[in-house]
């Protein structure tokens, strides 16, 4: 065999075709697979080590041109190839970063990112393209020997989920979801206080994807290429975007690590703004006659999860309101409770803000203390908007694959926080009847491992910052 992707293709993968897909075991009750026979436990997994980690990114239109950025602002990282349908864009992203990367420029090709894909000169491809594209580009990447990371959501069917946690499997290649994690912010401090027991056990959280889209985003032309977020929004009756806020719950109530999610219910109300909308434009430019009279999903979906252990999660979503985004996560367990950046330890009212502050301070976990003094080290002029500013996830995940470390974000966690989005469509299409969840670690969840080293116990914390 000339190299590991051809033991791949000689092997694991002839053989996946039979297992994949075919292995997946289905309830008579429940219209989804809930488990499969693992054939590798991912959760933690630490691949080999990478010096320098190359990487393509496919997609720089708002969030990629971010992410080109983010990752050449960590040392060790070469950015080899940028790949985006539309020149102007390659072009923006390349100049972006020109002072010190030389990617070579593909575009105009929607086969472009396979050929990429095919190149033995690339460790990592970033995607963060339209989401349809997001489960196709991860498994070809991972078949061909690369590790992926993916804007969210990483799959929209729970079919595809369960194709990425077999491709991952079979290939023993990363696949890890973008950004809504707790290795940042107040959720930094929240997780680091929950696995020190301060609200005792958790309850109960809720978290959410409230965020007005309506007129800078989804009816906007110039957004998104050929209107595909609006698209999005069109016949899908659910929780379109869940990850945001269900990420760092999965993360802070141990999901996938000594919990997992056992069903969820969801309900949806009525649009009320998006085809009035729609109508209101078309009136003045018939670019938009096309989007009136569709199947707009409500403005508000509300999805409720039950676990394992009994602890309960309400998600919500809504992108259409006039509504301003809520301080969230919620966190409530039998010692503690948190919410809208303020903690309480009994019902007699909030803790004054001078103790808050201490307690920020005081579980402010080190990998947060870490980036920061990797920050100040650093002499780049950092980006004005959040998704150009290098974060803590970005980084992690180059600082483990360079020390050979175990990610932090596993193809579990990314096909779990995926799942609730198809989940709730199927809920909300038939009254609101419950759905059970799939198990994607078959099992494993009872033993496994934590993936959040916000401790750097294992190692790591070394990759500068330029």
């Amino acid at each position: 065999m000339k190299n590991r992707r051809d033991f791949i293709k000689a092997t694991g993968m002839a053989a996946a075709g039979a297992f994949m897909g075919g292995a997946r075991q289905r309830d008579e009750q429940n219209p989804f697979p809930v488990t499969h026979r693992q054939r590798f436990n991912m959760r933690g997994y630490a691949a080999p080590a990478i010096d320098t980690v190359r990487v393509a990114v496919f997609g720089v239109g708002n969030r990629g041109s971010g992410t080109v950025r983010r990752l050449a602002s960590i040392e060790n990282v070469e950015i080899k190839a940028i790949c985006d349908l539309e020149e102007d864009r390659v072009r923006r992203a390349i100049d972006s970063i020109s002072d010190t990367q030389n990617p070579d420029a593909c575009f105009g090709d929607e086969n472009a990112w396979r050929r990429i894909c095919e190149r033995d000169d690339i460790d990592l491809i970033a995607i963060a393209t339209p989401w349809h594209l997001h489960t196709e580009m991860c498994v070809y990447a991972m078949e061909h020997d690369k590790h992926a990371y993916t804007e969210l959501p990483a799959a929209k069917e729970i079919d595809e989920c369960w194709q990425l946690v077999e491709t991952s499997e079979n290939t023993r290649k990363h696949c890890v979801q973008m950004s809504s994690s707790c290795h940042s912010g107040i959720s930094a401090v929240l997780l680091n206080m929950a696995r020190e027991g301060w609200f005792g056990d958790l309850i109960h959280a809720e978290g959410a994807y409230i965020h007005d889209l309506l007129r800078n985003y989804n009816f906007t032309k110039t957004m998104y290429h050929n209107m595909w977020r609006l698209k999005e929004n069109i016949g899908r009756h659910g929780n379109l975007y869940p990850q945001h806020g269900l990420v760092p719950i999965i993360q802070m109530m141990d999901l996938n690590c000594g919990d997992k999610m056992e069903y969820v219910v969801s309900m949806s109300g009525n649009d009320f703004m998006m085809g009035d909308t729609a109508r209101e434009l078309a009136e003045g430019d018939d670019f938009w006659d096309p989007y009136v009279g569709q199947d707009y999903r409500g403005n508000m979906n509300v999805s409720i999860i039950k676990t394992q252990k009994g602890r309960t999660i309400v998600m919500q979503h809504d992108v259409s309101s006039p509504r301003p985004r809520p301080s969230l996560p919620l966190l409530s367990g039998t010692r503690g409770i948190y919410s809208d950046r303020k903690l309480a330890t009994s019902h007699d009212g909030w803790l004054p803000e001078e103790e808050f502050t201490e307690l920020v301070e005081q579980f402010t976990p080190r990998i947060n203390r870490r980036f920061r003094e990797l920050q100040q080290q650093a002499t780049a002029e950092r980006g004005s908007r959040g998704y150009d500013r290098v974060n803590e996830t970005d980084w992690r995940l180059i600082d483990c694959l360079r020390n050979g470390l175990p990610v932090e974000m596993d193809v579990y966690d990314a096909a779990l926080s995926s799942a609730l989005t198809p989940l709730s469509i199927w809920s909300v299409a038939n009254r609101s009847n419950s759905v059970r969840v799939p198990d994607f670690t078959s099992g494993s969840w009872k033993t496994n491992d934590r993936g959040m080293d916000i401790a750097l116990a294992k190692g790591g914390g070394n990759t500068p910052l330029v």
